[in-house]
């Protein structure tokens, strides 16, 4: 990296150092303005950062307003940040002298040979591992902004006091902060919820938080989803499954989940006995492979489901469709022999970009290595590594290292897709699996006639169906392609006298394969066609005398306006050419 670059925000380390820096100056601006309130934790995060603080009242607009010119005022001071470390005893006693009680709490739960550092800034001091930047003056202060103030709970643990989070974000020059704020207030009009309402797809209730309601036009959107699915996956050689939703306890130890999971688990009683709701299907798929001796002619074995999962996520971080409790999970799990491995990575690989090309997703690869708790040898993991790091190669696929988030049961490749606006989201998944096999003693004949163990492959391409769903929404921002519209055609007679041949249009429509509606409404033509814009459906027919005696129809397009009359034949066949071949009903 070149010494320019080095000190940009193409240098990941910097830009976190950075918003790292405005954290802490949000956090001086907090105590100068309110001296009695207590400091908590300070991160950088992926669009800026936040700090959270125990303070007697919530903080206002007005209140944020106050600190913003406060924290743009420290930025002018060009206070120099500097390092300093104590010795726990010293730590201890620095930080209880300044009433900072939830640092008094981090320190007690480092390890005894911790190095316990801290940085001052003029007249603040914070205990912090760092990094930072060396002055405050770095820190642009045209160029930074507090966001918003909510409430969340200390260790994220609704045990705790609640606190308040303040957000904000800062960028290394003015301009890049308005075009980011000008995403924020798009994704605002984008937000899925909203639009969720609006179109009448799916919502969320109190009476089940965490539990989406999807109503018909969600529906044939799901639907219309779930066929594009099943078409690529059954091209691609895989066979669809199906495993219960409850699933006896005693398997969840046996695959290990239990030691990671089980705070997420919603249990039960059946016939006096542990049951567990699955929070994943892959001990399911396990046991769906256990049912029968596999020859290694058999392998690969592909087998997909769309399984139901249940997670219990805290209530405050909820959020729409993103974050749920209940959703439909597009697993696969392949099993195969060790020599079949790359070209099995390499076929997911090829699958995951088929169909976000489809969707028109850009899209980021992760490789995540072995993290610090996990299962099996070091050395199996390395071999495991190495191969999806070949295969990533092989494929000339460009990739980032992210050290030690794989799975506990093995590496992974995530696929990040770009939206429209530029953020990102983690989808699909490849997780290379070695240890799995040996917990259930899964096995196949070889060549040999000795039984082996598979080797296992975890996917997903949409990860949750739910959740695709909501980026879909937002990312289309709900003007969705032809094929996955709810309505595609809306057909409008101007007058009553043209309702026969509206009715004649909309019935060759429907046999023609395609979702139409009618407004035969007393309304006039002008509000029927701001109504059916409102609701983005792609094609308007509107008809009246003239086109009904020259058996046309006039088309307004959702994104063009007025296109011209044509034939409807004609019509249909160019509508046709919008549509995805060989998915369910858009055909």
């Amino acid at each position: 990296m070149s010494e320019i670059s080095k000190y940009t925000f193409e240098n990941d380390e910097y830009k976190n150092a950075y918003r790292h820096t405005a954290a802490h100056i949000l956090a001086q601006a907090v105590k100068r303005l309110f001296p009695d309130v207590k400091l908590a934790i300070g991160p950088a995060i992926s669009d800026g950062f936040y700090y959270d603080f125990d303070a007697p009242e919530p903080f206002t607009p007005e209140t944020l307003d106050a600190i913003e010119a406060e924290m743009r005022k420290i930025c002018k001071e060009k206070l120099v940040l500097e390092r300093f470390e104590l010795s726990r005893e010293d730590a201890v006693k620095f930080v209880t002298e300044k009433g900072e009680l939830y640092k008094l709490e981090l320190i007690n739960e480092l390890p005894e040979d911790s190095v316990i550092s801290f940085y001052t800034q003029g007249d603040f001091t914070d205990m912090c591992a760092g990094p930072h930047i060396d002055s405050t003056a770095r820190v642009k202060a045209n160029a930074l902004k507090l966001t918003s103030a909510t409430g969340a709970y200390w260790r994220g643990d609704a045990k705790n006091k609640m606190l308040q989070r303040v957000y904000g974000t800062c960028f290394m020059s003015k301009a890049e902060l308005d075009e980011h704020l000008r995403r924020i207030e798009e994704a605002k009009k984008r937000d899925h919820r909203k639009l969720g309402r609006e179109l009448d797809l799916f919502a969320m209730y109190d009476e089940g938080p965490g539990f989406p309601f999807f109503f018909p036009k969600g529906m044939i959107l799901r639907n219309e989803l779930l066929n594009f699915w099943r078409s690529e996956h059954n091209k691609a050689g895989y066979e669809e499954i199906s495993t219960p939703l409850i699933l006896n306890e005693e398997l969840w130890h046996r695959s290990g989940h239990w030691d990671h999971y089980k705070d997420n688990m919603y249990l039960t009683k059946i016939d006096e006995g542990d049951y567990a709701i699955k929070p994943m299907n892959c001990p399911g798929g396990m046991l769906a492979y256990k049912r029968r001796m596999w020859s290694y002619r058999d392998l690969p074995v592909r087998m997909a489901e769309l399984g139901i999962v249940h997670r219990h996520e805290l209530s405050g971080a909820l959020h729409g469709l993103m974050r749920v409790r209940c959703f439909t999970q597009d697993d696969a799990h392949l099993y195969m022999t060790p020599d079949q491995i790359p070209s099995e990575i390499a076929g997911i690989i090829d699958l995951v970009d088929r169909v976000y090309k489809v969707f028109g997703f850009e899209y980021r690869v992760e490789l995540s290595t072995r993290p610090e708790k996990f299962m099996g040898e070091a050395e199996t993991w390395d071999e495991a590594e190495k191969i999806l790091e070949n295969v990533l190669m092989e494929k000339n696929v460009n990739y980032r290292i992210n050290p030690g988030d794989g799975a506990f049961y093995g590496p992974k490749i995530d696929f990040h897709l770009v939206d429209c606006l530029g953020r990102t989201w983690q989808c699909a998944t490849l997780q290379l699996d070695f240890q799995m096999p040996e917990r259930f003693e899964l096995e196949y004949i070889g060549s040999d006639g000795e039984k082996h163990r598979p080797v296992m492959i975890h996917r997903t391409v949409l990860g949750s169906l739910e959740r695709f769903i909501g980026i879909l929404t937002e990312h289309y921002a709900g003007a969705f392609p032809l094929w996955l519209a709810p309505v595609q055609v809306i057909v409008m007679p101007i007058t009553d006298r043209t309702k026969e041949y509206a009715q004649s249009a909309a019935d060759k429509l429907s046999d023609a394969g395609f979702r139409v509606q009618t407004d035969f409404r007393n309304e006039k033509i002008g509000y029927k066609i701001r109504e059916a814009q409102m609701q983005k459906i792609p094609y308007m027919l509107i008809l009246g005398d003239k086109e009904a005696e020259s058996n046309q129809v006039t088309i307004r397009a959702r994104a063009e306006g007025d296109i011209g009359t044509m034939i409807l034949e004609d019509f249909i066949a160019k509508a046709k050419e919008e549509l995805i071949p060989n998915v369910g009903s858009a055909t």
